[in-house]
């Protein structure tokens, strides 16, 4: 098979490394609501919830497509998100089931297993998804998941390749996560590690590219090897270590939440219980070589920004 392949969110941090890379031995589309001309493939803008993607798939006889177009931060218009998010997902399936595509790469998220005191130690991709319904983003992804079990089942000639990533770190990343590190002191919640797991963004680049080119199929959960507590980070930046009682950060997100932040207490969790990804699919049944473990990932991302206190 010759791919000829459209990504979905082409003009944001994963999508346009992605094409670019692929763009050198395939037919390569993307779209986006960003115009972006500086790449090394064309983007069209087109929202995914457009029914035009349709048209548009036929037209340039797309067998792969990519879907990375998502709301990554929260907005106060809950709606919107979920339209976003899930309704834009319902189209990009219908989409290329109208236009006869083969093959659908989808990241979705750790987030989907949910925020839970009895998470497993290492979350397999067996276990329950449990996204929590006062967590935008976790719910959507889990809301994703059981639309794709249902297009599995009624559409089988659509293959599906699901990816679930941990944090995703590069030397350019930048969101409320690596917010928490850039900070002058790391805050944690009194009672809990709060592990996180990290995943280079090459490597997700990389496993990608790797499911793309030689079509495979299935669920994998996308981390590094290892954990590390915010203790752990605390002491790679050399940086104190406050930890806070659980019910002064839950009044702090109240108050965010009156001045019009789109969180709130109920968002505790997030804090508190995060789920802890297990590689061993990726590296032993998909067959990604990873290159860096969560430390290194971790370390990379802190020398590229000069993070380390002296």
């Amino acid at each position: 098979m010759t791919q000829r392949i459209l990504i979905t969110g082409a003009a944001g941090y994963i999508g346009h490394q992605l094409g670019n890379r692929l763009a050198a031995d395939f037919h390569v589309l993307g779209t986006d609501i960003r115009p972006r001309d500086d790449l090394a493939f064309p983007v069209e803008q087109l929202d995914i919830r457009d029914p035009a993607l349709a048209g548009l798939l036929q037209r340039e006889q797309i067998t792969h497509v990519v879907h990375l177009a998502s709301v990554l931060q929260a907005s106060k218009d809950r709606a919107r998100d979920y339209d976003i998010d899930v309704n834009g997902m319902r189209n990009v399936l219908d989409c290329c089931r109208l236009a006869g595509v083969q093959h659908l790469t989808v990241t979705s998220s750790g987030a989907a297993y949910g925020y839970y005191a009895d998470n497993p130690a290492w979350i397999d991709e067996d276990d329950a998804l449990r996204g929590n319904r006062e967590f935008a983003y976790s719910d959507h992804k889990r809301q994703i998941e059981e639309l794709l079990v249902e297009y599995r089942q009624q559409h089988p000639e659509l293959q599906q390749l699901i990816f679930r990533p941990g944090t995703v770190l590069g030397s350019n990343t930048r969101n409320q996560i690596t917010g928490l590190f850039m900070a002058p002191k790391i805050l944690a919640l009194k009672g809990s590690d709060s592990p996180f797991v990290f995943i280079w963004d090459q490597d997700v680049i990389g496993a990608m590219e790797m499911g793309i080119r030689e079509n495979k199929t299935g669920i994998y959960n996308m981390a590094g090897d290892g954990a590390l507590t915010m203790a752990d980070i605390a002491q790679r930046l050399n940086k104190p270590l406050v930890r806070l009682p659980v019910w002064l950060v839950k009044a702090g997100l109240q108050v965010a939440k009156w001045r019009g932040k789109p969180t709130g207490p109920e968002q505790i969790n997030f804090l508190r219980y995060r789920p802890v990804l297990s590689n061993r699919r990726l590296k032993e049944e998909f067959g990604y070589p990873l290159a860096k473990t969560s430390a290194e990932v971790f370390e990379y991302f802190v020398e590229q920004n000069g993070l380390r206190k002296p």
